[in-house]
């Protein structure tokens, strides 16, 4: 890793960022930030659409603070209180937890102007953006195998370009052709997630609450009443319309036999009409996404090569939810960086580089454990059917099971179910 304190030319930077998604974007920002010269390479032109829920969590919401993002109403963001849980024929609606560490609320945005604000927040910190970036394979020096930038082709016109950098970050996703061509390979022993989520004209867009429905009912008729697998999300979005989606684990046994545009559509068509869930309402298309579960990618640092967010398999096991990871994880990995590149040798960086996956396994390590875990438990009907009826008559349960899915505690001073959870985490192997 050369010390590079002025670019040596508009190709040549200290730090390559490849994906300007949140993980990318939030590396760039707080790189930049630091005095570091940051190229952000992005494939897509903003604004571009992503498949995601468009919910964000508080956990999400304290790092969109951090970054100095107007998150005001005004500024076009929709805030919600908690989570409203349906299944098992209870509806039990649950605040945010009222903690120190994170805030009490929640944000809704849609993902193609949400991605293209972290984006712009990275450019004014001083990163260099480049859209219509589309990267190719690595350039690896031959001697030590370490990656020292990437080939990309740059615009309409396709130009070939070559991008320099002693550290590469490869935040392009769950498929991270990166990673891949680094030799980096996703792990088959990992859970993993499949999103599908469309939108509707709806007067149901300014929910206070995001809703979570733990059993997808298809009622076609008397005696015809079938569960689907799955679990289901509706956010309004105060806009008019309503993200409607559903999300399914590969340890459901029907993963690979359904076409869960299908499911959708049957789910949507058992809600009650008035809601407005109906084919003509739908104002885009079906659109799915892989959801890379508790470090589906290992290692998170290797030859120069340091992955962020879905690229490193950070989607929450329990939930579902990916940006907030995506983003403490660029936080982490910037942090790691900025250390690293103040080193006076190449070993003494080195060392300071390879902190970076031990600290995510402190981080999360014990807590995707147990994520692990409780997908294996859900993926059997029995199981889930005797969850929703028992566990939601217990709102104290549920508070419990909030915390726990959506990971927000106080990690000291908190009360005995913050406690029990940042308890069990700690002695849980690290994933």
């Amino acid at each position: 890793m050369t010390v590079v304190n002025e670019p040596l030319s508009e190709n040549t930077a200290d730090v390559i960022v490849v994906g300007a998604g949140p993980s990318g974007s939030t590396t760039a920002y707080y790189l930049a930030k630091a005095g570091l010269d940051v190229l952000l390479l992005e494939k897509t032109e903003f604004p571009r659409e992503k498949v995601c829920g468009d919910g964000l969590t508080p956990r999400a919401t304290k790092q969109l603070v951090a970054m100095g993002i107007d998150i005001s109403e005004e500024a076009g963001w929709l805030r919600n209180k908690g989570l409203r849980i349906i299944g098992g024929g209870v509806r039990l609606q649950l605040d945010w937890p009222d903690l120190a560490s994170f805030p009490d609320y929640g944000l809704v945005r849609k993902r193609d102007d949400f991605d293209e604000q972290l984006a712009r927040q990275a450019q004014k910190a001083g990163a260099r953006l480049y859209e219509r970036c589309n990267v190719g394979a690595p350039i690896v020096d031959d001697r030590t195998g370490r990656i020292t930038g990437v080939h990309a082709k740059l615009g309409e016109e396709k130009r070939e370009v070559t991008f320099r950098a002693p550290l590469v970050v490869a935040a392009d996703g769950n498929s991270s052709r990166i990673s891949l061509a680094m030799g980096l390979h996703r792990r088959e022993d990992r859970p993993m997630g499949v999103a599908v989520r469309t939108y509707f004209t709806s007067p149901r867009h300014e929910d206070d609450y995001l809703e979570s429905w733990l059993e997808l009912w298809d009622r076609r008729g008397p005696g015809e009443d079938r569960l689907l697998p799955g679990y289901g999300w509706i956010f309004g979005m105060g806009d008019g319309t309503s993200n409607v989606g559903l999300g399914v684990l590969n340890t459901s046994n029907s993963f690979k036999e359904l076409d869960w545009r299908e499911v959708l559509k049957a789910w949507c068509a058992s809600m009650p009409e008035d809601w407005g869930y109906t084919p003509e309402n739908m104002t885009g298309p079906i659109r799915g996404a892989a959801l890379p579960m508790a470090f589906n990618r290992k290692p998170h640092y290797t030859k120069g090569l340091l992955l962020v967010g879905d690229a490193g398999g950070l989607v929450n096991p329990f939930n579902g939810e990916g940006i907030a990871y995506a983003m403490e994880s660029g936080q982490i990995v910037a942090d790691v960086i900025v250390q690293a590149h103040a080193r006076a040798t190449p070993a003494q960086r080195e060392l300071a580089l390879q902190r970076y996956p031990q600290v995510l396994a402190d981080t999360y390590g014990g807590y995707y454990t147990l994520g692990r875990a409780f997908v294996k438990l859900i993926g059997n009907p029995k199981v889930m059917k005797i969850a929703t009826q028992r566990g939601l008559t217990h709102p104290l349960l549920m508070k419990f099971t909030l915390k726990m899915l959506a990971n927000l505690t106080d990690p000291t001073g908190g009360d005995a179910m913050d406690r029990i959870i940042n308890g069990l985490s700690k002695v849980a192997p690290k994933a």
